[in-house]
């Protein structure tokens, strides 16, 4: 089979080969418009990931409280109603039918509403790693924050999540590629991802294959740069002989 990559220097309207393989005034190449999709991926993805992370914290730690009842079961909900349905279904959701419920929110761009359904999305596997980083820790930490007169909000703020964050940066960096990944659902709602321009350019030029293999790598390199930042980041938060099972280790 001849592959033939010349095809990212055509202009997507003439199919004429541009020098340079960048499109000038209103020109654009095929090249431009994988560039421009790989950017609207990763403005998803990254915006997504805000958003679970800030709703995954909030709804991990409720989860965990220890004489509040109310908020524990708010919070299991929330997680076991994001966890359970499938993403699809949930971006088709958010497109069709919280808009007819709520009008305000037809004039809503389609890339927020994938930002927000994949946020919360996400949010459920976050608050299951924020929940079981919580618990790891030994009980004396909670002790001792109570010993030093630290309210609950207090020791959860000062003692117990700046510990539980570290020791969860690992399940979190899959949690951050699949958010990458997962966004690749974004083209069922027409927003100009990667996987939208791979079906929409593959079907203009007849040339799937190198569409398709340009997108593959495309998202490769965004998992890999977030898997090396991640490893980056857990390398230097790393706390010194905690083990993860609840103790400390000898030696250190």
């Amino acid at each position: 089979m001849a592959w033939d990559w010349k095809v990212f220097c055509k202009e997507t309207t003439t199919g004429d080969i541009i020098a340079g393989c960048f499109g000038k005034g209103g020109d654009q190449t095929y090249l431009n418009w994988i560039l421009s999709a790989w950017g609207w991926t990763l403005t998803v993805s990254l915006s997504a990931l805000v958003v679970a992370l800030v709703a995954g914290l909030v709804m991990g730690t409720l989860r965990t409280l220890p004489d509040n009842p109310w908020l524990v079961r708010l919070a299991n909900a929330w997680v076991e109603l994001f966890r359970n349905i499938p993403l699809l279904v949930q971006i088709f959701l958010w497109y069709f039918v919280v808009p007819a419920i709520f009008p305000a929110m037809k004039d809503v761009p389609s890339e927020i509403l994938v930002i927000l359904a994949l946020g919360f999305f996400t949010s459920a596997r976050v608050a299951e790693q924020v929940r079981s980083g919580i618990q790891a820790l030994p009980r004396g930490q909670r002790y001792a924050g109570m010993a030093l007169g630290f309210s609950t909000a207090q020791t959860y703020r000062y003692v117990l999540l700046p510990m539980a964050l570290r020791i969860v940066i690992p399940p979190m960096t899959s949690e951050s590629m699949n958010i990458i990944k997962n966004s690749s659902v974004a083209f069922a709602v027409s927003v100009a991802e990667l996987t939208f321009f791979a079906r929409q350019s593959g079907e203009e030029t007849s040339q799937p294959v190198e569409m398709y293999l340009a997108v593959t790598l495309l998202y490769a390199v965004s998992a890999f740069a977030v898997n090396r930042i991640m490893g980056f980041i857990e390398k230097k938060s790393r706390v010194p002989g905690f083990v993860a099972a609840g103790g400390m280790s000898g030696g250190h």
